[in-house]
């Protein structure tokens, strides 16, 4: 049985995971029959939104590894906590918590930074042939991480978001919703989901992709 590591941002598309996208991950890995572990940096979000009315809460604040729990009902680990030779495989939600709360994409444009935690675990799993999968903004973190191996990834079609993307080296693939982006050579895999979906099974259809490509590849 497959063990892979899904590590997540928060909880609510605006600040956190994108809740879509982690079920579906979720639910396409039991459905796979691999055993799931859940994990997130303990540290603050970067600010708390009102998903209602879609702005900043001033004054509120909440943690990273708490918001998540909320996904992963209770049944997830500090990312610091988490070793890497406990799992075959790392697949990575989206949502704006992946490039606000694991990297700063969504503050910083291009220059932005990798999470320390994440820009560490992801590293160091790549440089013992595990897989990697990267939903939707997520992928940004791969273009940060292993630009400079040239990984080819994609966050759909948006040429605008992956100009910001590529200047480390990656090259990015234009993908239609309902694909991934197979890196082989690296064993990365993305796909846009709500990059480009306007319904759930849309999203669904190309993070089953991924997530079979991720098991492939483990």
């Amino acid at each position: 049985m497959k063990r892979v590591a899904v590590i997540l941002s928060g909880c609510g598309v605006f600040d956190g995971a994108e809740i879509h996208e982690s079920v579906l991950t979720l639910l396409a890995l039991d459905r796979a029959n691999a055993r799931v572990v859940c994990a997130a940096p303990d540290v603050p979000q970067h600010h708390v939104v009102n998903h209602l009315t879609r702005q900043p809460v001033p004054g509120e604040s909440r943690n990273v590894l708490v918001e998540s729990a909320r996904i992963a009902r209770g049944n997830i680990v500090p990312l610091g906590q988490l070793a890497v030779a406990d799992v075959d495989a790392v697949i990575l939600p989206g949502g704006f918590g992946a490039a606000k709360n694991l990297c700063t994409f969504a503050l910083a444009g291009p220059d932005f930074s990798v999470q320390p935690e994440v820009a560490h675990f992801l590293r160091e799993a790549h440089r013992a042939g595990k897989p990697l999968g990267f939903i939707c903004i997520a992928p940004a973190i791969a273009a940060k991480l292993f630009g400079a191996e040239n990984v080819e990834f994609t966050i759909g079609t948006d040429a605008n978001t992956a100009a910001g993307l590529t200047p480390g080296g990656g090259q990015h693939v234009n993908c239609t919703v309902h694909n991934c982006v197979v890196d082989r050579r690296l064993k990365i895999v993305t796909t846009p989901a709500y990059m480009l979906a306007n319904r759930i099974t849309e999203a669904e259809a190309g993070i089953n992709k991924l997530v079979q490509a991720v098991l492939d590849l483990a």
